[in-house]
């Protein structure tokens, strides 16, 4: 007899006296039993109550088991579902397992084996259930794959990704630069079905339009100059796995029209080809820009966007997050130790008092760049001021300077005046170009300066 007496399992076969019969073996294991004829039947119960297991047969009328193992996978990809199949029908049982069930078992069946079969799966479900359990906690003690951070709203994502990466859904991941925004993209990759397959990403920011479509949906030989050979696009490249737009808000109206009839449609043309491609891809996209406002300027195809944010992850800002500050840098501290071979130990208080002052404009990105940094200058044991960049000792802010930073300021080791004033420049101009979306015209205005002397400002501290 079955100890446990608090697992339900859901029988499903249009055949009643097989139903009868494993109802009676199965309730003399102890376990709680339910039955459903169909499986319009079968799903109603499971829309009304928990179940642990389901066990059906493939072949029933009206809907097959087929179907019905994909729509309790909809509703609880959590349930495990075993299929009964006769033996010439082991073709479908296979498929079956292919689509998520658990294991199947051949008509007429062995009693022992079924009861074996049974086991073995709840067994499975319950440690898939527990290992999910101490994957949550583990994200509470601030890492979730390889993004650090034990913040409330940083907990809140590593719950929204576990969840989303069992479904298909398309997701939008929005937030300022820096924050984390493709390492969130793979967390749902690594966690999904398609985690077998490769994850492809690419910055639409980056190309102009002509070689973004090339990239996206490949080319054929001879349809425009240097296109010596067929050559696959990253929707090709991406099947079966996943796809990761970064910056779409950056696409041109364009380039979003033929990016929404692949969605739509799931099947790409390369460029100057005209054969369709299936492809089988989850697109995830990220921005750093408000879609809201690009609908509004007619910049973005709202579409388009309802297409793209079906699920919506919003990353929090560094200085949103400030409980992160310490685990990052400690995390980021033994990341460089081992590439730069040093042992330096921690950070003195007063460089923790600088780091958790300041407001990262750049995000974890430009965190990681400081430490990375310091690791590399820092002469001693542990990594002090001197191993730091200037704008984060002189912090850029509307406020005035107080006279006792300065004064720290000039006392620091190797402190030179023009390379602080150039650094400090240059910070000023690319928060400014960043306030302004590159606008070299508004930025100049703002500073308060002619557009060839912002030009050549641009130029001499590399902005382009």
């Amino acid at each position: 007899m079955h100890a446990n007496k608090t697992v339900t399992i859901l029988i499903v076969d249009d055949d009643a006296s097989l139903r009868n019969m494993l109802e009676i073996i199965l309730k003399k294991e102890g376990y709680d039993v339910v039955s459903a004829e169909n499986a319009r039947t079968a799903l109603e119960v499971l829309r009304k109550e928990k179940v642990d297991l389901a066990i059906s047969d493939i072949k029933m009328p009206d809907l097959s088991g087929i179907e019905l193992l994909k729509k309790i996978k909809g509703i609880d990809p959590d349930i495990p579902v075993l299929m009964i199949t006769a033996y010439a029908s082991t073709a479908d049982a296979v498929e079956a397992m292919k689509l998520g069930a658990e294991n199947y078992v051949t008509k007429p069946f062995n009693i022992d084996e079924l009861k074996v079969v049974v086991s073995r799966a709840l067994n499975l479900s319950r440690m898939e259930k527990e290992n999910s359990q101490l994957r949550r906690e583990l994200s509470g003690r601030r890492h979730f794959g390889n993004i650090v951070g034990g913040n409330r709203r940083m907990l809140e994502i590593y719950d929204l990704v576990d969840t989303i990466s069992q479904t298909d859904s398309t997701v939008l991941i929005s937030g300022e630069s820096g924050t984390g925004k493709e390492l969130i993209a793979r967390a749902v990759h690594e966690r999904s079905s398609r985690s077998q397959n490769r994850f492809v990403s690419i910055n639409c920011g980056a190309l102009p339009e002509n070689l973004l479509e090339s990239e996206l949906f490949g080319h054929i030989k001879g349809a425009f100059t240097d296109a010596y050979r067929d050559k696959p696009g990253l929707f090709e490249q991406a099947q079966q796995g996943t796809l990761f737009l970064d910056e779409i808000a950056e696409m041109s109206q364009k380039m979003q029209v033929k990016l929404l009839r692949a969605i739509q449609e799931r099947v790409i043309r390369r460029v100057g080809g005209d054969r369709e491609i299936p492809v089988d891809v989850r697109i995830i996209s990220a921005t750093n820009r408000d879609l809201s406002k690009g609908m509004q300027a007619g910049e973005f195809r709202s579409d388009l966007f309802y297409r793209l944010n079906v699920i919506s992850i919003q990353v929090p800002a560094l200085r949103e997050r400030r409980d992160d500050i310490m685990p990052l840098m400690q995390s980021f501290l033994t990341v460089y130790n081992r590439r730069f071979n040093k042992q330096i130990v921690g950070f003195s208080d007063e460089v923790v008092s600088q780091f958790m002052q300041y407001d990262w404009p750049g995000n974890v990105r430009e965190l990681e760049n400081f430490v990375e940094r310091a690791v590399a200058l820092e002469k001693g044991e542990m990594i002090t001021t001197r191993s730091l960049p200037s704008e984060l000792l002189f912090h850029v802010s509307a406020s005035p300077v107080e006279h006792g930073e300065i004064r720290s300021i000039l006392q620091q080791d190797g402190f030179a005046f023009s390379e602080y004033i150039d650094e400090l420049s240059r910070r000023i101009i690319s928060e400014a170009l960043e306030i302004n979306d590159s606008s070299i015209k508004r930025t100049a205005e703002m500073l308060q300066l002619s557009y060839r002397s912002l030009r050549y400002l641009i130029d001499k501290y590399h902005l382009k």
